[in-house]
């Protein structure tokens, strides 16, 4: 019997669809050490999400996996190379996190030019600080603004598409140019990335992370900021240096930053705590209960056809 092991715990009648095997959940939050030694011995499937790291060691103690069905968009929280080694598939789930992932953008945006999350804490001190006036309080809009879009693949494209319903321009930066009649019905312009971070009102991140986009937002490219943009990353936090990102929030020398995600996820660098101009979210940028359901029929898709064969229609990240 196919045996299929959950690296983190979810609602098992999310996952109706499974066929019908044998289906381990964790106990806790997330797989133990013991469960992770007793459980993937005899594992076939494994459930995995960002936040559990499915590394060389894990892979190599399942010595029976055939797939890792990964719930998310990004998967560098497995070890694509040595399950590609030995063969085992991975899939992740992009179709359901497009359209929350990009709303989540436009909320954090919003949040941070119009100093929402500040404003809010400053107002619950029992003897706030805050006044109102006329000339008190003063945020920054959005609308009439460029905004710059770096990765425009399917969330960057939706979150283009919305960007015309506040009145904005959008420049873009990507691996590779899209078709011009793309570009024109997306309303955008591609850019040079140094181009783009000088010229943008507020940049947005929307790449995977790779070796390449390793601190694509390093201090070179912070520095090239106008000292009125806004930086909203709901990416991978590596993609960002964040000590370089806390010095130049702290210095006042872009207006602010908007974070769903971290370098060292879950930790979070202190200095970035400290600072009024940074708006923090804990990697919610698809934590809807909505979205979590169509990932997890999206994982149920993926595994019936890899039980039946039907690899054609599976969301490969490793094709053979």
């Amino acid at each position: 019997m196919t045996k299929t092991v959950f690296t983190t715990r979810m609602p098992l009648g999310w996952f109706a669809a499974l066929p019908t095997h044998n289906i381990m959940m964790p106990a806790g939050e997330a797989l133990s050490t013991e469960e992770t030694d007793r459980e993937l011995a005899d594992c076939d499937i494994l459930v995995s999400t960002f936040s559990f790291p499915v590394t060389a060691d894990i892979i190599a103690s399942a010595p029976r996996l055939r797939l890792i069905a990964n719930l998310g968009v990004g998967y560098n929280n497995i070890d694509i190379a040595a399950a590609t080694l030995r063969g085992i598939m991975v899939t992740n789930t992009p179709q359901p996190v497009i359209e929350p992932t990009a709303e989540h953008t436009f909320a954090l945006m919003l949040g941070i030019a119009h100093r929402m999350a500040e404003l809010d804490r400053k107002m619950r001190l029992p003897q706030s600080p805050i006044r109102f006036g006329v000339m008190e309080n003063l945020g920054t809009a959005i609308s009439g603004k460029r905004l710059g879009i770096i990765g425009m693949g399917r969330i960057g494209q939706s979150v283009a598409r919305k960007a015309a319903a506040f009145g904005m321009t959008v420049a873009y930066h990507n691996r590779h140019r899209l078709p011009e009649e793309k570009e024109a019905e997306l309303h955008t312009e591609y850019m040079p990335l140094d181009r783009l971070l000088g010229t943008s009102d507020i940049i947005t991140l929307h790449m995977p992370y790779t070796p390449e986009s390793h601190h694509i937002i390093d201090s070179r490219a912070l520095s090239l900021m106008k000292p009125s943009a806004i930086l909203v990353n709901t990416a991978r936090g590596a993609c960002v240096d964040e000590h370089a990102l806390a010095a130049h929030l702290a210095e006042r020398k872009i207006w602010g930053a908007a974070l769903d995600v971290y370098e060292h996820e879950p930790v979070v660098s202190p200095e970035l705590y400290t600072l009024d101009n940074v708006l923090l979210a804990p990697h919610t940028g698809t934590a809807t209960v909505e979205c979590r359901q169509a990932m997890a029929s999206c994982v149920c898709d993926n595994i019936r056809a890899f039980v039946s064969g039907r690899y054609e229609e599976m969301d490969w990240v490793n094709k053979f």
